[in-house]
């Protein structure tokens, strides 16, 4: 990615340690299932990824800072749209609050080891094909209509990912275990819980897909999209806890994230004729994230 290696060596450990820290000190000594605890915690990486921008600008300038925010931005408010497939797994299995928030550690972990993958593979197709960036205007749109037309219940009796995933592991009859593999007589068998975070990892992946392309068009620098893409997932677990109450009250942010998409596929199109600066594009994708989090608002007073 043009930086030294020691870089990235101290990038990854800073991260791992900052893991070490949710898991250790976040998970062990505070009740992040509580919701004012899960907004101190969520506060935290926010303030963590507001930091690391600031470095940026210090480091490269006011553009690539701008970059990283909007990026950051995008990748973050595009999460909440996979919170919310989250709960609905979380529902289909009747996994309880609390092995929930397991499940989303070792889930978000496995998440930033495919997003390297991903992020990777983009990058190159993107410097080596110029025209793969209309091809990920094209999935931009497809995704913004998957969002439109989203379904509000995961079923679980038709989940191809599910069907797949018992025929290969053997599935433990015990329910509400805190492990996820358990023996049973002479065989291992996996747990409920580790079920559903195959199907949350699984999910993942089909979300990572939709939503990387959406930070080529603010910059095709794997420096910024991998480490806006990092600092997105971590506050996740937290983040998850902290709209728990009120994760069914964003039903509307698909339509807001739609049009968050539907414009970065049009600033691709457009882009050797009429480039739209990354500043615009991030008051306009404000702009529509914030009218579709204050419509709700407005229809309650209304009623």
């Amino acid at each position: 990615m043009g930086l030294s290696i020691w870089f990235w060596v101290a990038f990854h450990i800073l991260i791992i340690g900052f893991l070490f820290l949710d898991l250790k000190v976040f998970h062990r000594n505070f009740r992040i299932t509580d919701f004012k605890i899960a907004w101190i915690v969520t506060g935290f990486w926010i303030l963590l990824a507001l930091i690391f921008n600031l470095g940026i600008y210090f480091w490269q300038g006011s553009e690539v800072a701008l970059q990283f925010f909007s990026g950051y931005l995008i990748e973050k408010s595009l999460s909440l749209d996979n919170l919310f497939v989250f709960l609905l797994i979380f529902q289909s299995f009747q996994i309880p609050k609390k092995q929930q928030q397991r499940v989303l550690f070792w889930g978000i972990l496995g998440a930033l080891f495919f997003r390297i993958g991903f992020i990777l593979l983009g990058v190159k197709l993107v410097h080596s094909f110029d025209w793969v960036l209309y091809i990920f205007a094209v999935l931009l749109v497809f995704t913004a209509y998957k969002l439109l037309k989203q379904k509000t219940v995961f079923d679980i009796q038709h989940s191809s990912v599910l069907k797949a995933l018992k025929k290969i592991f053997p599935l433990c009859k015990e329910k509400n275990v805190d492990f996820f593999i358990l023996k049973e007589g002479d065989k291992w068998k996996i747990t409920t819980l580790f079920l559903a975070l195959l199907v949350i990892e699984s999910s993942d992946i089909l979300f990572a897909i939709d939503s990387i392309p959406a930070i080529f068009a603010i910059t095709t620098d794997p420096f910024i999209i991998y480490t806006s893409n990092v600092f997105a997932i971590l506050g996740l677990r937290s983040l998850y806890f902290a709209i728990y109450q009120s994760i069914e009250r964003l039903h509307y942010l698909r339509f807001g994230l739609s049009a968050v998409l539907l414009f970065i596929a049009l600033k691709i199109i457009l882009s050797p004729i009429f480039p739209i600066p990354v500043s615009i594009s991030l008051i306009i994708t404000l702009l529509i994230l914030s009218f579709t989090i204050m419509f709700p608002l407005f229809l309650k007073r209304k009623h």
